[in-house]
């Protein structure tokens, strides 16, 4: 059931990915305190580990434990992996509740010294039992004895004219020869098979007698693994509850691994689902979609409209809404800006997407709707999602109906997300408080949807200008147009102008945002260099004192001395000291002029007009009125317009490949930037681009950075062989 509803979410493949990266097979759901996970997940994103190892499912092995069972040497040495790896995780430098977690977790010792009976292949080591060394020397001894008869037996004159080749065959486990008919004459042998030329496979006894004694030491070596596995058995039994407990541990760390794994190879973000019923996505992108745009949704009320273009993206949104909320709850990573996110936590699921109408279940579309709203009726903290909800039947109707559906949902405390062309419906439903519209945009000069959603009104379906965009004839459109109506016509075209106002006013507002920014920016700057002149001139004020206050204590000493020379030293000193103190100047010292590229502080402008004393700076479309004295001449002074001739040279020695390993995001763009440049120079039109995994803040950098140059045609993953996902192949 769960399979089906990702599926409807377009969430199989990334659900399918996510559970390759597991050790073992299990659920993708990780139970118990979301709170403490979540704290968990960011603090193992931070650290480069190794991944669990590949175990086998243990719990038939835990339940034959309990009842004194014996485990094989493969089935022991999984707990033994298991074992072994938090030894390792216990070794890293993990913070606060991750090192609080693991400082629990103490081995036994007999299972510490069990680590030494294996090697990493899960054999037993022979240096632990003086048998075994015995035993292995005389296996290898028995084997070249065994080679040689071989040898000695295909040399052999007499039966070289009864070998059909000299190859040891391998027939039912048994190492045998090829032989002809006849072969009796010459060698006492055991037929074990025929081959289909007609030839014997045969066992010469001698052989036969070696395979025997190999066989017989195979044997002794088996008692001694027996041994092991009873004596591996019976202290995995006396420490039966502290294996099921790091058993359950393995699986919640492999929960862990997985998502942070995810999350680092996408640069995805966890988002930790909270009490509200509020959905707030800033920057996200369903996970299905590659180099998509990223998404704002604000859907803090009862229900969400989705109107607009068709093709739009409108049902991708409604997944996306719903997959970003289930995705939070069970701390699965997404693309998403997380830190200005807010996702509530909802008790059920559900969505109807689909057409119900089959032979098999002999029921139409409207009425299986129907039946799926019916089973949703007496349900509580839903969030839902419906797409093209008037399919089925006639629209007005439909719009009737429908208003008194969602309108009993809501009172149960359910959270609805509809996708409809209906705007009588999208009306009588915005009418209620708890009622949110958002329209999918539509591009009138390119002819194209935008993929980018308005708050706040319907949408226009643009179905005409859809039908030409895919092939239908003018013609054909213009007399739809014709019967559609001229009314209809119209109140379609005031929904655009609408929607293109309510543009142009969102775009107006940005604006002024923007520049009431900077003018705090301004403020603030200029409130911070009030601060720092008042302490320059109290430290100016203070120094001067303190200069003057010595001169004159030197002039003081005069009066005191007899001797005229010292007088006159005395008097000389103090005239040096008054002359070293130098007055601040406050004149100018460089010459401004209109057009000047100027600094105060951190502002920096162009001067627009000087009056006598100030000068007018433009910065980022603000004025202001500064001091000229306070102004200095910035390095971005204009320069006198010279002839220009531009010359290219194509860079020689240029490599098809860039390592950006151990630089910051600014210093890397810069270099890829340059690299790409040079590359298009010299004529390639693929490139590899290193940056590595780390903790994913440059490998982001480097992605979003291809997505706006213009001349990337794409770019994806390398192969594993080329950097696997710590690298980047990059179309020109």
């Amino acid at each position: 059931m769960q399979e089906q509803f990702f599926k409807k979410l377009d969430l199989d493949l990334y659900v399918a990915e996510f559970k390759g990266l597991f050790a073992r097979d299990k659920e993708i759901f990780l139970q118990g305190d979301s709170k403490l996970h979540f704290k968990r997940l960011n603090e193992l994103s931070l650290l480069e580990f190794n991944p669990p190892p590949m175990v086998d499912e243990l719990n038939a092995a835990l339940i034959h434990l309990s009842k004194q069972g014996i485990l094989h040497l493969s089935q022991s040495f999984e707990f033994i992996k298991i074992c072994k790896y938090f030894e390792y995780l216990k070794k890293l430098k993990f913070e606060e509740s991750l090192k609080e977690w693991l400082l629990k977790i103490e081995i036994p010792q007999v299972i510490l010294e069990l680590f030494e009976y294996f090697d990493e292949k899960g054999e037993i080591k022979e240096s632990i039992d003086e048998r075994l060394v015995n035993l292995n020397l005389a296996l290898k001894m028995k084997k070249e004895s065994l080679v040689t008869e071989f040898k000695k037996l295909t040399y052999t004159k007499s039966l070289s004219a009864y070998l059909i080749d000299t190859q040891i065959h391998l027939i039912n486990g048994m190492e045998a020869l090829l032989l002809r008919g006849g072969f009796n004459h010459v060698l006492k042998a055991k037929i074990i098979g025929r081959s289909s030329g007609g030839g014997f496979y045969v066992v010469p006894l001698s052989v036969e007698k070696i395979q025997s004694q190999i066989d017989e030491i195979k044997d002794a070596k088996e008692e001694i693994f027996y041994e092991y596995a009873k004596k591996i058995s019976l202290v995995f039994y006396k420490n039966l509850m502290f294996l099921k407990f790091i058993n359950n541990a393995f699986d919640l760390f492999d929960h862990y691994s997985a998502r942070v794994l995810m999350a680092k190879k996408y640069d995805y973000e966890f988002v930790l689902a909270d009490s509200s019923n509020n959905l707030s996505l800033y920057n996200f992108a369903h996970p299905a979609l590659k180099n998509a745009k990223s998404v704002n949704v604000e859907f803090n009320k009862k229900v969400l409209i989705i109107t607009g273009v068709n093709a739009g993206g409108k049902s991708m949104l409604l997944k996306g809404i719903l997959s970003a909320a289930l995705l939070a709850k069970h701390l699965l990573p997404m693309r998403i800006n997380a830190q200005k996110s807010q996702i509530g936590n909802f008790k059920e699921f559900d969505v109807i997407l689909e057409d119900p109408q089959n032979v098999k279940n002999d029921i139409s579309t409207f009425a299986g709707r129907m039946l799926h709203f019916s089973k949703l009726l007496g349900k509580k903290n839903v969030l839902l999602g419906i797409d093209e909800i008037e399919l089925g039947t006639d629209f007005e109707e439909a719009a009737c109906l429908y208003t008194e559906l969602i309108s009993k949902l809501l009172e149960q405390d359910n959270k609805i997300i509809i996708t409809t062309h209906h705007k009588r419906l999208a009306m009588l439903l915005a009418k209620n408080s708890q009622v949110e519209l958002i329209a999918a945009l539509y591009d009138e000069e390119l002819s194209r949807p935008k993929y980018e959603f308005l708050k706040g009104t319907i949408g226009k379906s643009y179905a005409f200008e859809t039908a030409l965009r895919y092939g239908i004839s003018a013609n054909l459109v213009q007399n739809a147009k014709k019967l559609y109506g001229e009314d209809k016509e119209n109140l379609e075209e005031m929904v655009s102008k609408n929607i293109n106002l309510e543009l142009s006013l969102r775009k107006k507002n940005e604006e002024l945002e923007k520049k009431e920014a900077k003018v705090d920016e301004i403020l603030f700057s200029l409130k911070e260099q009030k601060e720092k002149n008042e302490q320059e001139f109290k430290k100016l004020v203070s120094n001067l004192e303190l200069k003057y206050h010595k001169a004159i204590e030197e002039a003081k000493k005069t009066i005191n001395l007899k001797d005229i020379k010292e007088k006159q030293r005395s008097l000389n000193k103090a005239n040096e000291l008054k002359k070293s103190i130098i007055l601040p100047s406050m004149e100018q010292n460089e010459e401004l002029r209109v057009g000047d590229f100027v600094k105060y502080e951190k502002i920096k402008g162009k001067i627009v007009a000087i009056s006598k004393n100030d000068a007018m700076v433009e910065s980022d479309g603000i004025k202001l009125r500064v001091p000229l004295k306070l102004l200095k001449k910035s390095g971005a002074i204009q320069q006198k317009v010279a002839k220009t001739s531009i010359s290219v040279t194509k860079p020689s020695n240029l490599s098809v490949s860039l390592d950006l390993h151990g630089l910051r995001s600014d210093e890397a763009i810069a270099r890829l930037d340059k690299f790409i440049s040079d590359a298009l120079i010299a004529g390639f039109d693929e490139v590899l681009i290193y940056h590595g995994i780390g903790t994913g803040r440059l490998a982001f950098a480097v992605r979003e950075f291809l997505k706006t140059h213009k001349s990337v045609k794409s770019f994806q993953d390398a192969p594993i062989n080329q950097g696997g996902f710590g690298a980047k192949v990059v179309r020109l």
